[in-house]
Protein backbone atom coordinates (compact mmCIF):
# COMPACT_ATOMS: atom_id res chain seq x y z
CA UNK A 1 0.00 0.00 0.00
CA UNK A 2 1.34 3.42 -0.96
CA UNK A 3 0.98 6.46 1.26
CA UNK A 4 0.54 8.82 -1.67
CA UNK A 5 -1.43 9.16 -4.88
CA UNK A 6 -0.82 10.92 -8.19
CA UNK A 7 -4.49 11.87 -8.64
CA UNK A 8 -6.27 14.66 -6.78
CA UNK A 9 -9.89 15.84 -6.82
CA UNK A 10 -10.43 19.60 -6.42
CA UNK A 11 -13.48 21.88 -6.53
CA UNK A 12 -13.20 25.32 -8.12
CA UNK A 13 -15.13 27.80 -5.95
CA UNK A 14 -18.10 29.93 -6.98
CA UNK A 15 -19.50 31.53 -3.79
CA UNK A 16 -16.34 31.57 -1.72
CA UNK A 17 -16.52 33.62 1.49
CA UNK A 18 -16.06 33.28 5.22
CA UNK A 19 -18.57 30.60 6.13
CA UNK A 20 -20.63 31.93 9.01
CA UNK A 21 -21.69 28.40 10.02
CA UNK A 22 -18.15 27.05 10.38
CA UNK A 23 -16.63 30.18 11.95
CA UNK A 24 -18.07 29.18 15.33
CA UNK A 25 -15.20 26.72 15.81
CA UNK A 26 -12.78 27.46 12.96
CA UNK A 27 -10.75 30.25 14.51
CA UNK A 28 -8.53 30.68 11.44
CA UNK A 29 -11.25 32.39 9.39
CA UNK A 30 -11.31 36.15 8.93
CA UNK A 31 -13.84 38.64 7.62
CA UNK A 32 -12.61 40.00 4.29
CA UNK A 33 -14.50 43.04 3.02
CA UNK A 34 -13.37 42.93 -0.59
CA UNK A 35 -15.70 42.95 -3.63
CA UNK A 36 -13.06 40.96 -5.54
CA UNK A 37 -12.88 38.19 -2.91
CA UNK A 38 -14.32 35.45 -5.12
CA UNK A 39 -12.19 36.43 -8.12
CA UNK A 40 -9.06 36.41 -5.94
CA UNK A 41 -9.90 32.97 -4.56
CA UNK A 42 -10.54 31.64 -8.07
CA UNK A 43 -7.21 33.02 -9.28
CA UNK A 44 -5.40 31.40 -6.36
CA UNK A 45 -7.19 28.14 -7.09
CA UNK A 46 -6.30 28.20 -10.79
CA UNK A 47 -2.64 28.99 -10.09
CA UNK A 48 -2.53 26.17 -7.54
CA UNK A 49 -3.93 23.67 -10.04
CA UNK A 50 -1.49 24.88 -12.69
CA UNK A 51 1.42 24.34 -10.27
CA UNK A 52 0.28 20.76 -9.64
CA UNK A 53 -0.18 20.06 -13.34
CA UNK A 54 3.26 21.49 -14.11
CA UNK A 55 4.74 18.71 -11.96
CA UNK A 56 2.70 16.00 -13.72
CA UNK A 57 0.22 15.43 -10.93
CA UNK A 58 -3.26 14.50 -12.15
CA UNK A 59 -5.92 17.04 -11.15
CA UNK A 60 -9.63 16.31 -11.56
CA UNK A 61 -11.45 19.64 -11.19
CA UNK A 62 -15.16 20.03 -10.54
CA UNK A 63 -16.57 23.51 -11.10
CA UNK A 64 -19.01 24.54 -8.38
CA UNK A 65 -21.76 26.25 -10.38
CA UNK A 66 -23.10 28.14 -7.37
CA UNK A 67 -26.54 26.51 -7.26
CA UNK A 68 -26.49 25.51 -3.60
CA UNK A 69 -24.71 28.33 -1.71
CA UNK A 70 -21.67 26.24 -0.75
CA UNK A 71 -18.96 28.67 0.40
CA UNK A 72 -16.60 25.86 1.53
CA UNK A 73 -16.91 23.58 -1.49
CA UNK A 74 -13.26 24.37 -2.23
CA UNK A 75 -12.42 21.92 0.61
CA UNK A 76 -13.78 18.56 -0.73
CA UNK A 77 -11.56 16.34 1.43
CA UNK A 78 -13.96 16.83 4.34
CA UNK A 79 -17.00 15.39 2.55
CA UNK A 80 -15.53 12.34 0.84
CA UNK A 81 -12.46 10.13 0.70
CA UNK A 82 -11.36 7.38 -1.66
CA UNK A 83 -9.73 4.04 -0.84
CA UNK A 84 -9.07 1.98 -3.96
CA UNK A 85 -12.55 0.65 -4.84
CA UNK A 86 -14.26 2.19 -1.79
CA UNK A 87 -15.54 5.74 -1.28
CA UNK A 88 -16.53 7.12 2.12
CA UNK A 89 -19.04 9.96 2.70
CA UNK A 90 -18.85 11.86 5.98
CA UNK A 91 -21.25 13.68 8.35
CA UNK A 92 -20.61 17.44 8.26
CA UNK A 93 -20.90 19.90 11.15
CA UNK A 94 -22.31 22.86 9.17
CA UNK A 95 -25.64 22.46 7.41
CA UNK A 96 -24.50 24.47 4.40
CA UNK A 97 -21.52 22.14 4.00
CA UNK A 98 -23.88 19.16 3.73
CA UNK A 99 -25.12 20.72 0.48
CA UNK A 100 -21.68 20.10 -1.01
CA UNK A 101 -22.77 16.50 -1.57
CA UNK A 102 -25.06 17.81 -4.31
CA UNK A 103 -21.94 18.39 -6.39
CA UNK A 104 -22.01 14.61 -6.96
CA UNK A 105 -18.32 13.82 -6.71
CA UNK A 106 -18.85 10.15 -7.58
CA UNK A 107 -20.74 10.97 -10.77
CA UNK A 108 -17.93 13.28 -11.81
CA UNK A 109 -15.32 10.61 -11.16
CA UNK A 110 -17.40 8.10 -13.10
CA UNK A 111 -17.29 10.44 -16.12
CA UNK A 112 -13.49 10.36 -15.77
CA UNK A 113 -13.60 6.55 -15.84
CA UNK A 114 -13.28 5.96 -12.08
CA UNK A 115 -15.99 3.81 -10.52
CA UNK A 116 -16.16 2.74 -6.87
CA UNK A 117 -17.81 -0.57 -6.00
CA UNK A 118 -18.47 0.11 -2.31
CA UNK A 119 -19.87 3.35 -0.84
CA UNK A 120 -19.67 3.72 2.95
CA UNK A 121 -22.04 6.44 4.11
CA UNK A 122 -21.78 7.93 7.60
CA UNK A 123 -24.01 10.94 6.87
CA UNK A 124 -26.92 9.61 8.99
CA UNK A 125 -24.86 10.55 12.05
CA UNK A 126 -25.81 14.15 11.27
CA UNK A 127 -29.27 13.37 12.71
CA UNK A 128 -27.53 12.71 16.05
CA UNK A 129 -25.40 15.86 15.80
CA UNK A 130 -22.27 13.73 15.51
CA UNK A 131 -19.65 14.51 12.91
CA UNK A 132 -16.43 13.30 11.34
CA UNK A 133 -15.11 15.50 8.58
CA UNK A 134 -13.09 13.20 6.38
CA UNK A 135 -9.35 13.60 6.07
CA UNK A 136 -9.69 16.90 7.86
CA UNK A 137 -10.48 14.94 11.03
CA UNK A 138 -8.51 11.79 10.17
CA UNK A 139 -4.81 11.77 9.32
CA UNK A 140 -4.20 8.44 7.65
CA UNK A 141 -0.94 6.53 7.79
CA UNK A 142 -1.94 4.23 4.96
CA UNK A 143 1.25 2.16 5.12
CA UNK A 144 0.89 1.27 8.81
CA UNK A 145 -2.94 1.46 8.79
CA UNK A 146 -3.21 4.04 11.57
CA UNK A 147 -5.81 6.84 11.68
CA UNK A 148 -4.76 9.78 13.87
CA UNK A 149 -7.67 11.88 15.13
CA UNK A 150 -7.73 15.00 17.31
CA UNK A 151 -11.14 15.24 18.96
CA UNK A 152 -13.24 18.34 18.30
CA UNK A 153 -16.87 19.28 17.59
CA UNK A 154 -16.13 18.01 14.07
CA UNK A 155 -14.40 14.77 15.05
CA UNK A 156 -16.48 12.23 16.96
CA UNK A 157 -14.54 9.37 18.56
CA UNK A 158 -17.27 6.80 17.96
CA UNK A 159 -17.50 7.49 14.23
CA UNK A 160 -13.70 7.48 14.00
CA UNK A 161 -13.70 4.00 15.57
CA UNK A 162 -16.36 2.89 13.07
CA UNK A 163 -14.25 4.17 10.19
CA UNK A 164 -11.32 2.10 11.44
CA UNK A 165 -13.46 -1.03 11.76
CA UNK A 166 -14.83 -0.56 8.25
CA UNK A 167 -11.53 0.31 6.54
CA UNK A 168 -9.10 -1.79 8.56
CA UNK A 169 -7.25 0.92 10.50
CA UNK A 170 -6.06 1.26 14.07
CA UNK A 171 -7.35 4.42 15.78
CA UNK A 172 -5.11 6.84 17.64
CA UNK A 173 -7.15 9.52 19.41
CA UNK A 174 -5.84 12.60 21.21
CA UNK A 175 -6.77 16.23 21.89
CA UNK A 176 -5.14 19.21 20.20
CA UNK A 177 -5.79 22.82 21.19
CA UNK A 178 -4.99 26.35 20.14
CA UNK A 179 -5.00 29.60 22.08
CA UNK A 180 -7.98 31.82 21.23
CA UNK A 181 -8.30 35.11 23.16
CA UNK A 182 -6.33 33.60 26.01
CA UNK A 183 -8.31 30.35 26.17
CA UNK A 184 -7.32 26.87 25.00
CA UNK A 185 -9.87 25.58 22.50
CA UNK A 186 -9.93 22.47 20.28
CA UNK A 187 -8.38 22.80 16.83
CA UNK A 188 -11.25 22.19 14.46
CA UNK A 189 -9.42 19.74 12.16
CA UNK A 190 -6.48 17.44 12.85
CA UNK A 191 -4.98 18.25 9.45
CA UNK A 192 -4.27 21.82 10.54
CA UNK A 193 -1.72 20.63 13.10
CA UNK A 194 -0.54 17.33 11.61
CA UNK A 195 0.48 15.69 8.35
CA UNK A 196 1.83 12.18 7.82
CA UNK A 197 3.96 11.29 4.81
CA UNK A 198 5.78 8.16 3.71
CA UNK A 199 8.83 8.81 5.87
CA UNK A 200 7.90 11.82 7.98
CA UNK A 201 5.29 13.45 10.18
CA UNK A 202 4.82 17.19 10.58
CA UNK A 203 3.10 17.75 13.92
CA UNK A 204 2.57 20.53 16.43
CA UNK A 205 3.25 18.81 19.75
CA UNK A 206 2.84 22.21 21.44
CA UNK A 207 -0.90 21.95 20.74
CA UNK A 208 -1.24 18.71 22.73
CA UNK A 209 -1.67 19.86 26.33
CA UNK A 210 -1.92 16.39 27.83
CA UNK A 211 1.66 15.26 28.42
CA UNK A 212 0.74 11.57 28.33
CA UNK A 213 -1.02 11.93 24.97
CA UNK A 214 1.88 13.95 23.58
CA UNK A 215 4.45 11.35 24.59
CA UNK A 216 2.32 8.50 23.22
CA UNK A 217 1.86 10.26 19.88
CA UNK A 218 5.59 10.87 19.50
CA UNK A 219 6.29 7.26 20.47
CA UNK A 220 3.78 5.88 17.96
CA UNK A 221 5.15 7.99 15.12
CA UNK A 222 8.70 6.97 15.91
CA UNK A 223 7.72 3.29 16.19
CA UNK A 224 6.37 3.46 12.65
CA UNK A 225 9.60 4.94 11.33
CA UNK A 226 8.45 8.53 10.90
CA UNK A 227 10.94 11.37 11.27
CA UNK A 228 9.12 14.10 13.20
CA UNK A 229 9.20 17.73 12.11
CA UNK A 230 7.85 19.54 15.16
CA UNK A 231 6.16 22.84 14.34
CA UNK A 232 5.06 25.63 16.67
CA UNK A 233 1.57 27.00 17.24
CA UNK A 234 2.63 30.13 15.36
CA UNK A 235 3.55 27.94 12.40
CA UNK A 236 0.17 26.23 12.66
CA UNK A 237 -1.42 29.67 12.34
CA UNK A 238 0.46 29.97 9.03
CA UNK A 239 -0.84 26.53 7.95
CA UNK A 240 2.49 24.71 8.18
CA UNK A 241 0.61 21.61 9.32
CA UNK A 242 -1.82 21.72 6.40
CA UNK A 243 0.47 20.09 3.85
CA UNK A 244 0.29 16.88 1.84
CA UNK A 245 2.74 14.47 0.28
CA UNK A 246 1.71 13.41 -3.23
CA UNK A 247 3.50 11.89 -6.21
CA UNK A 248 3.68 12.54 -9.94
CA UNK A 249 2.54 10.11 -12.61
CA UNK A 250 6.21 9.10 -12.82
CA UNK A 251 6.25 8.24 -9.11
CA UNK A 252 8.29 11.28 -8.02
CA UNK A 253 7.49 12.49 -4.46
CA UNK A 254 6.28 16.05 -3.83
CA UNK A 255 5.15 17.92 -0.75
CA UNK A 256 2.35 20.42 -1.42
CA UNK A 257 1.74 23.52 0.69
CA UNK A 258 0.81 27.19 0.49
CA UNK A 259 3.41 29.89 0.04
CA UNK A 260 2.55 31.23 3.50
CA UNK A 261 3.32 27.81 4.99
CA UNK A 262 6.53 27.59 2.98
CA UNK A 263 7.74 30.96 4.29
CA UNK A 264 7.11 30.03 7.94
CA UNK A 265 9.20 26.86 7.94
CA UNK A 266 12.76 27.24 9.20
CA UNK A 267 15.70 26.58 6.91
CA UNK A 268 16.41 23.34 8.77
CA UNK A 269 12.79 22.18 8.50
CA UNK A 270 12.71 22.92 4.77
CA UNK A 271 15.93 21.00 4.29
CA UNK A 272 14.39 17.98 6.01
CA UNK A 273 11.19 18.19 3.97
CA UNK A 274 13.17 18.46 0.72
CA UNK A 275 14.95 15.23 1.61
CA UNK A 276 11.57 13.49 1.29
CA UNK A 277 10.19 15.30 -1.75
CA UNK A 278 10.36 18.41 -3.88
CA UNK A 279 8.22 21.20 -2.41
CA UNK A 280 5.40 22.69 -4.45
CA UNK A 281 3.98 25.89 -3.00
CA UNK A 282 1.53 28.44 -4.30
CA UNK A 283 -0.02 31.62 -2.80
CA UNK A 284 -3.35 30.84 -1.12
CA UNK A 285 -3.62 33.89 1.15
CA UNK A 286 -7.23 34.78 0.34
CA UNK A 287 -8.42 31.18 0.62
CA UNK A 288 -6.58 30.76 3.93
CA UNK A 289 -7.92 33.98 5.45
CA UNK A 290 -11.51 33.62 4.28
CA UNK A 291 -11.87 29.85 4.43
CA UNK A 292 -9.64 29.00 7.35
CA UNK A 293 -8.07 26.14 5.40
CA UNK A 294 -5.12 25.71 3.09
CA UNK A 295 -3.49 23.45 0.51
CA UNK A 296 -4.20 20.09 2.12
CA UNK A 297 -7.87 20.96 2.70
CA UNK A 298 -8.26 21.60 -1.03
CA UNK A 299 -7.07 18.14 -2.04
CA UNK A 300 -9.20 15.00 -1.97
CA UNK A 301 -6.76 12.16 -2.71
CA UNK A 302 -8.08 9.66 -5.25
CA UNK A 303 -6.76 6.15 -4.61
CA UNK A 304 -8.04 3.80 -7.27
Amino acid sequence: MLQTTDTLLLVRPFRFRKNEETAVNNYFQEDIADPDLVAQAQTEFDNFVNALNAHEINTLVIQDEGKYDTPDSIFPNNCISFHKRTAVQYPMFAENRRRERRLHYLDALHRWGLTFDDIIDYTDFEKENRFLEGTGSLILDRINRIAYCALSPRADAGIAHQFCLDLGYEIFIFEANQTVTGLRKPIYHTNVMMSVGTQFAVVCTESIDNRYEKMNLIKRLEETGKKIVDISENQVNSFAGNILEVRSIKGEPFIVMSSQAYRCFTTEQLSLLRSWGEIIHSPLDTIERGGGGSARCMLAEVFY
